[in-house]
């Protein structure tokens, strides 16, 4: 799968992530052959034989029986007519209303809820552009990511650099030569600062690897404003004051992955970019949370940066713990910081370092390595109280057990590895789940997944974690997953019920105010009957290696992803429904099918019909999503041409467009016209 630059803020808008809104609101432009043969046959299928129209009871049965559409879903004026003729139907079929993806709830109440109780679009590493070995940090990955509908990012805080501001004239000739020169000494790559400072770095590793060779490009050894150099890279060599605003003229934090390679931006750069682009697609509140590093005047410069740059966004600062966190509703146009939580009066707070998985994998790997990192971190980050008090409801707390004693305090949240995740599991699932009802959790992707990979999000959103952290620059089934939950949400999802804790009431009586109303424990498992019968496509976007369309063959695998069974009786007998000679089951709770292979970028698929799943039970429709995955049929590996994934309570019945998404999350002129038959009991 491809890795990404961040596109400009215009291009962004119309890229996949999760949350921003109007993916279900396109229209197609034109209609080719291709796809016009099948729409003409729908057509005359329900058209009178006398003149050859529709009328009212055949538009009424094509959009109740066949669509499948309810009173209230937009099927654009045809509902009202009287009669259709095929230039109507056309308009109908190429408008928004005959979208496989059905708008998201648009009801009043479903931002009322505690933040606890909602899926939160979220970003790990944000400011990364690429891999997590050596890749830029840039703002407008932020930027970026917020024009797509993320909606909690990340921030990696270590100290500033004295060698990063020049605060001298450069026309001052007062300076010897002498002078200069021991300035340029001082003013040493990251590269050799890191290897001067970590004996056996991951550095020196990178460079007798090929991995290293192949993410560096250059020998690592090298010092890297040299190599940068040689790139023609302008920008090596100008003071960093010159990127900043004025107000930055003394050393201030600065945003990176530590002990990696990754080139750093300012910290203010990076809050300007979060001021700029926060709310420019929803008014739902950003989560901010930030990874402190630094040392306590670094760390009171971060709360002057962040109260000057973020000044109206920020909630009023308290000392008393709420008794339930508010809704997301009631936090408009906020942006709650994210940070290790200081108890007043405690002299100092706990590192502010989440797991050893955070560590790259060359510090990992090497015991000397890691203890030096850890005593660093910890050194270097004891989180001051002014920092501490701008996480009003999202304090964090470092994860010992789900019994420790900040565990039942309303504001916390836990931030946990994959594999931390993995391990609460596998000794107290039930109650991490019922930890995660009442309280938010944040996980994220191992330390080595070096190649900015992402894990299933669909694993633990099923436990109940509301923020789970991915590599948006990474296009894989992660993000995939991603869009179908949060396409049009404006980045946060309400949980279904049984996922849900305790929610307020509102009333008069002040000695009841608090008491809360309890949210469904049960969970609604449907069985599921799926067929997708798939007719046409046509403006299919190529895999950026082809040139040629004679040379494309695509075809279509579509994927269903559902809670695995839990019985083995279950498994055996969902599997061989699901199996046949087009559908096998990939993975527990994962099943497939695909079509024949076509050609060119206006295919014919000739009706064929996909089993994808039949009677499977288990299926929680709200955590169930369907990938349909366009790919290249190739010796070797296929490669991924377009993409669509729509979570099945959002799936439509009847015939339907998918709309495409390219292999790098853009929007595209692809669709596939399919028969969609969803029965869910």
């Amino acid at each position: 799968m491809a890795e990404t630059v961040p596109l400009p803020p215009s291009e962004s808008l119309h890229q996949a992530g999760g949350g921003q809104p109007g993916a279900e609101h396109v229209n197609i432009k034109e209609i080719r052959t291709s796809i016009l043969q099948y729409l003409d046959q729908i057509y005359t299928t329900y058209a009178s034989p006398t003149d050859k129209n529709w009328h009212k009871d055949s538009i009424v049965e094509f959009l109740h029986h066949v669509q499948a559409d309810k009173v209230t879903d937009p099927s654009g004026d045809i509902a009202t007519r009287d009669s259709l003729d095929f230039a109507g139907f056309l308009h109908y079929m190429t408008s928004s209303a005959a979208n496989a993806l059905a708008p998201a709830a648009l009801d009043p109440h479903r931002l009322s809820w505690p933040l606890a109780s909602y899926y939160i679009s979220s970003s790990h590493n944000t400011y990364l552009t690429g891999n997590q070995l050596n890749s830029d940090s840039d703002a407008d990955a932020y930027r970026n990511v917020l024009l797509r509908g993320c909606r909690c990012v990340e921030i990696d805080v270590w100290d500033g650099d004295e060698s990063d501001v020049d605060t001298s004239d450069s026309s001052d000739s007062s300076e010897d030569d002498e002078t200069r020169e021991l300035k340029a000494k001082r003013k040493m790559s990251r590269s050799e600062k890191i290897a001067s400072k970590l004996p056996g770095s991951l550095a020196n590793r990178l460079e007798k690897t090929s991995i290293g060779k192949r993410l560096t490009g250059k020998n690592s050894a090298e010092p890297e404003s040299t190599a940068a150099k040689k790139e023609g890279d302008p920008s090596i060599g100008a003071p960093l004051k010159k990127t900043l605003s004025p107000q930055a003229t003394a050393v201030e934090p600065r945003v990176l992955h530590g002990y990696t390679l990754t080139k750093e931006v300012s910290f203010r750069e990076v809050c300007m970019a979060i001021r700029e682009c926060a709310f420019v697609v929803t008014d739902l509140p950003l989560i901010v949370s930030l990874e402190v590093h630094c040392n306590q005047e670094q760390q009171e410069a971060m709360v002057r940066i962040i109260n000057e740059v973020w000044a109206g966004f920020l909630l009023p600062q308290t000392e008393d713990d709420a008794k339930f966190l508010p809704a997301p509703g009631d936090l408009r146009h906020k942006i709650l910081v994210k940070v290790k939580y200081a108890p007043p009066n405690a002299l100092a707070s706990a590192p502010d370092v989440e797991s050893v998985d955070r560590l790259p994998p060359g510090a990992a790997a090497d015991p000397k390595s890691k203890t030096t990192t850890q005593q660093k971190a910890k050194k270097a980050s004891k989180i001051i109280q002014a920092l501490s008090a701008l996480g009003v409801y999202t304090r964090g707390v470092s994860f010992k057990s789900l019994s420790q004693p900040e565990a039942s305090m309303p504001t916390h949240i836990f931030s946990l590895s994959e594999s931390g995740v993995a391990e609460v599991h596998q000794n107290e699932a039930a109650r991490l789940f019922e930890h995660n009802r009442e309280y938010l959790m944040r996980t994220y992707p191992s330390g080595m997944r070096i190649g900015s990979s992402n894990l299933d999000p669909l694993a633990f959103w099923r436990k109940g974690i509301q923020i789970v952290a991915l590599n948006w620059q990474k296009w894989d089934e992660g993000m995939m997953l991603n869009e179908g939950m949060f396409a049009g949400t404006g980045g946060y999802v309400l949980k279904p019920e049984g996922y849900r804790g305790r929610k307020p009431v509102v009333i008069d009586d002040e000695e009841n105010k608090a008491a809360p109303i309890p949210a469904s424990e049960t969970i609604l498992h449907q069985t599921l009957d799926l067929t997708i019968t798939v007719l046409a496509a046509q403006n299919l976007p190529m895999p950026e290696e082809d040139d040629k369309e004679s040379g494309f063959k695509p075809y279509v695998k579509i994927e269903l992803h559902t809670e695995p069974p839990h019985d083995e009786h279950l498994s055996l007998t969902g599997t061989a429904a699901a199996a046949g000679s087009s559908s096998t089951r990939a993975k527990e709770g994962e099943y497939k099918a695909r079509t024949k292979t076509q050609r060119g970028i206006h295919p014919d698929f000739k009706s064929e019909k996909l089993a994808v799943a039949k009677g499977i039970s288990g299926v929680v429709p709200e955590l169930a999503f369907v990938r349909f995955l366009i790919k290249d049929d190739e010796i070797g590996r296929d490669d991924l041409a377009a993409w669509a994934c729509i979570r099945l309570d959002r799936l439509r019945s009847g015939h339907r467009f998918v709309h495409l998404f390219d292999n790098r999350g853009r929007e595209s002129e692809g669709v596939l016209l399919v028969k969609i038959d969803k029965k869910l009991a």
